[in-house]
C-alpha cells in the first residue's frame, strides 16, 4: 500500500460522530441510518457500543420484534477504537484481524469524535 503521502484516519473519518442511545429501539436505529445514509452508529455510555446493519439485519433473521427490542439487545460491545492521527493502513489491518467494518475513533483526551468505514478506506485508496 505504497502511497506519495500518509494518510490518517482525521484525514477521511465521518464527522459529526453520528450517536443512539442503548435505550432506542432497534427501529430508531435503522430510521437513522436510513435518514443519515449511513451503515454504524455509535452507542456512547459506560458501555460504548455500534450497532450496524448488519446487527439489525441479524435481528430480523433471528425474529426480533424492531419496534420493541433495544439497541442494547443487538449492538456490538465493547468496541474497538482508534486514535484520529493512526494511519490509515494500521486501521485497515484492524478491520481484517477483528472482522470488523466500522471503527470509532478519539481524540488524544479520549472523547470520541468520528467514526471511520472501510467505505471509507477504500474510497481513498480508491
Amino acid at each position: 500500500m505504497a502511497s506519495e503521502a500518509t494518510v490518517h484516519i482525521e484525514d477521511v473519518m465521518s464527522t459529526p460522530l453520528e450517536t443512539i442511545s442503548a435505550d432506542e429501539t432497534v427501529r430508531a436505529a435503522a430510521t437513522q441510518m436510513r435518514e443519515q445514509d449511513i451503515n454504524g452508529i455509535f452507542v456512547p455510555g459506560a458501555e460504548a457500543g455500534i450497532i450496524t446493519t448488519t446487527d439489525i439485519v441479524d435481528a430480523v433473521a433471528a425474529g426480533e420484534d424492531l419496534s420493541a427490542a433495544t439497541v442494547a439487545d443487538v449492538m456490538t460491545a465493547p468496541v474497538e477504537r482508534v486514535t484520529a492521527s493512526l494511519e490509515l493502513g494500521e486501521a485497515a489491518a484492524m478491520m481484517t484481524n477483528f472482522g470488523i467494518k466500522h471503527l470509532p475513533v478519539i481524540d488524544e483526551h479520549q472523547d470520541y469524535v468520528g467514526m471511520v468505514s472501510s467505505t471509507d478506506i477504500t474510497r481513498e485508496l480508491a
